[in-house]
């Protein structure tokens, strides 16, 4: 009676994720993405803080999409920890300020107790940066407990020995040569039918429906699940960025790395195109290889003269090869950067980088 009762119940509950579940909406993301850059601009500061920085002297480092786990078969996050730990130890050494763009804490398949329990030593490492006033947390779609939830506030004292707020984004701003660069960061399931309403579809989602899910076996049908969701959803954001034209977008939740709106794949595509104008041979065999083992279902090959260096996405920390993206701004420059494992050891790698001087200036 049971396995029919949940068989039942699976099939309601696929049918109701294939047509609700984080349904990329252009009219709602748009619209999100604005009333919260508003909210920034306008210095809320229970939004997020509107932080004015020098390029020349000032770091930050763009980490999301975590997702610990309770160290078991599911943890998302098990694998990636070590090179999690040495980034982390890395940047707070180099005295960078940590933004933790959302889904740290996989809370829709997890209890937070078991969380707490099992990765007791990254919270001692972003803890150094907390002792700093170094630490920005941004609340994700998988950790949306840390908004919606009055006991929010004990359990972060309870975890880092300090009350510190979670919020919704964060707003960095900094002139080079004269010319303003602004940059809007948010963890990006804005506008997402289930996980972006109000306080009570929040409740439900983060204490109903995702445990309900993970009952079932269901893996969700978010942009971090599903290759086509991915595109569709970068799509999205980089449509609305490239409308807002002083304003750089940093995202996460999709897992999918970009930089200068393209993810690495098309990155890839370009530099082929490239390759072949030059008539570069050696290049064009290493590019092709490269292309067609990153190759994934849906992705499509933008005609990139129409696309604005506007919107990066720090991609995730929980690569099933235990690698880590993430976002870099230092020493005036904007890097997309990996850390991977050379055999045991992590290796901090730079993937794509560019001057911010020469990304959406404002004069």
């Amino acid at each position: 009676m049971k396995k029919l009762f949940k068989k039942i119940l699976l099939r309601l509950v696929t049918w109701l994720a294939n047509k609700y579940d984080s349904k990329p909406d252009k009219e709602r993301i748009h619209t999100a993405l604005t009333e919260l850059l508003t909210q920034l601009v306008n210095r809320n500061e229970k939004k997020g803080p509107f932080i004015e920085f020098n390029a020349a002297t000032e770091s930050f480092v763009i980490f999301s999409d975590q997702h610990k786990g309770a160290k078991n078969g599911s943890d998302d996050f098990a694998y990636a920890e070590k090179n999690y730990l040495a980034a982390l130890d890395y940047y707070n050494q180099q005295n960078f300020h940590y933004i933790n763009l959302g889904d740290c804490e996989e809370l829709w398949e997890n209890s937070l107790s078991s969380v707490k329990k099992n990765n007791l030593p990254s919270f001692e490492k972003e803890k150094l940066f907390i002792a700093r006033n170094a630490f920005t947390k941004v609340f994700g779609n998988h950790d949306l407990y840390w908004d919606n939830d009055p006991l929010a506030i004990l359990e972060i004292e309870n975890i880092f020995g300090k009350k510190i707020k979670v919020f919704e984004g964060a707003f960095l701003s900094t002139i080079i040569n004269t010319k303003r660069i602004q940059i809007f960061l948010t963890h990006g399931h804005q506008g997402d039918l289930m996980s972006d309403g109000n306080m009570f579809s929040k409740w439900f989602i983060a204490n109903i429906w995702a445990p309900l899910q993970a009952y079932l076996g269901l893996r969700p049908s978010t942009p971090a699940y599903d290759n086509h969701l991915k595109t569709e959803h970068n799509k999205l954001m980089y449509e609305w960025s490239a409308q807002q034209k002083d304003v750089l977008l940093i995202t996460g939740h999709t897992h999918q790395p970009v930089f200068e709106s393209l993810t690495y794949l098309e990155r890839l595509y370009r530099k082929l195109g490239i390759a072949k104008q030059q008539q570069k041979l050696e290049d064009i065999q290493l590019l092709e290889e490269q292309i067609k083992q990153r190759r994934t279902t849906g992705e499509s090959i933008p005609d990139f003269t129409a696309y604005q260096p506007c919107y990066f996405n720090s991609g995730c920390c929980c690569f099933s090869d235990g690698d880590i993206t993430g976002i870099e701004i230092t020493q005036g420059m904007i890097r997309l950067i990996k850390w991977e494992y050379a055999g045991e050891v992590p290796s901090r790698k730079v993937l794509e980088e560019m001057a911010l001087a020469n990304i959406n200036p404002v004069v």
